[in-house]
């Protein structure tokens, strides 16, 4: 994609979450004054529990007067997720950018790679637009059409999934909790029966340890579920790693996109994916590091190219 001529951002709405993995009052505090130093305001929200990311961007964004047309969300990718949902629906104009400040920070990866966030910033308050070294892009997201949120980076059933209900158990924190309740999930785990549609046709059916819709290419901050994944290219990629694979492995192969190559991977691409247990059981399903509880069997994603504007490197 070129180069998007688009105007700087003036006011921002610097969101924090001091529940997220790495979170400090000394980067809010750095984000703000760099904010602050180039701006017309710099406003800075803390979440104080789930949800309140995406009450606040929609409150801010129905401000008359005074409403940011810059979203700065710091935080882990489930903070992104909920910025996310109060974002895309206002259509006022406003953009994302991303600052890392959780455990996986899959979000920022996907955008900057590993550059260091003071940088990226700079980039996008002080060179944007033709020539500079940040341009304003606007992302493909997925819909959940059972819940009808937007899903950012990705959605996951099986393994991954459960490990989530695994992690509140474990008494650790940061990524060390992650790893430990996905290798206890992942002991003895029976892939269920599941069956995978991309765009009315079947490409996978039977024992499954994960089917990944997305989005980026990393999940978790390392890990290249989909490394062929573009985010503007109008359509989702899904990777489904079937029951000849067993869960214990999958750290391993995805850690550099081994599993690509191995015979129980299937890997495609559609316009409306859908994920199922053939068993009618509940499917084990997260997406942005959220567990979906109120899923049923079934989960439908379909794309919307473009919907999300948000601040990236002018050259990948």
């Amino acid at each position: 994609m070129a180069d998007t001529a688009a105007p700087g951002p003036t006011r921002a709405l610097v969101l924090g979450n001091p529940a997220s993995g790495s979170y400090s009052h000394e980067l809010i505090e750095q984000v703000r004054q760099l904010c602050a130093s180039t701006l017309e305001r710099a406003e800075v929200h803390l979440t104080t529990g789930p949800g309140d990311a995406t009450v606040a961007v929609r409150r801010a964004l129905e401000r008359t007067d005074d409403a940011p047309d810059l979203i700065v969300a710091i935080g882990g990718d489930g903070t992104v997720r909920e910025a996310v949902q109060g974002l895309v629906p206002a259509d006022h104009g406003a953009s994302l950018a991303v600052i890392p400040g959780g455990t996986g920070n899959s979000g920022y990866k996907m955008l900057w790679g590993e550059r260091p966030w003071s940088e990226a910033l700079k980039a996008v308050l002080t060179d944007h637009g033709i020539g500079g070294s940040a341009r304003l892009r606007r992302l493909d997201l997925a819909r959940l059409a059972e819940t009808r949120n937007y899903v950012y980076l990705g959605a996951c059933s099986g393994v991954i999934a459960d490990a989530l209900i695994t992690a509140k158990q474990v008494p650790l924190s940061g990524r060390e909790r992650y790893v430990r309740a996905f290798a206890d999930t992942a002991d003895g785990y029976e892939p269920y029966p599941g069956r995978v549609t991309v765009d009315g046709r079947i490409v996978h059916e039977g024992p499954t340890v994960l089917a990944n819709v997305g989005g980026g290419p990393y999940r978790g901050g390392r890990y290249h579920v989909l490394p062929d994944s573009l985010l503007d290219d109008g359509l989702l990629d899904v990777c489904v790693i079937g029951g000849d694979v067993t869960a214990a492995q999958v750290p391993e192969l995805t850690l550099n996109a081994a599993h690509m190559t191995h015979s129980a991977t299937v890997y495609a691409r559609g316009r409306r994916i859908t994920v199922e247990r053939t068993d009618g059981r509940r499917l084990p399903l997260e997406h942005d590091g959220e567990y979906q509880h109120g899923i049923g069997a079934a989960a439908t994603f379909e794309v919307l190219p473009g919907a999300l504007p948000v601040w990236a490197p002018a050259t990948p």
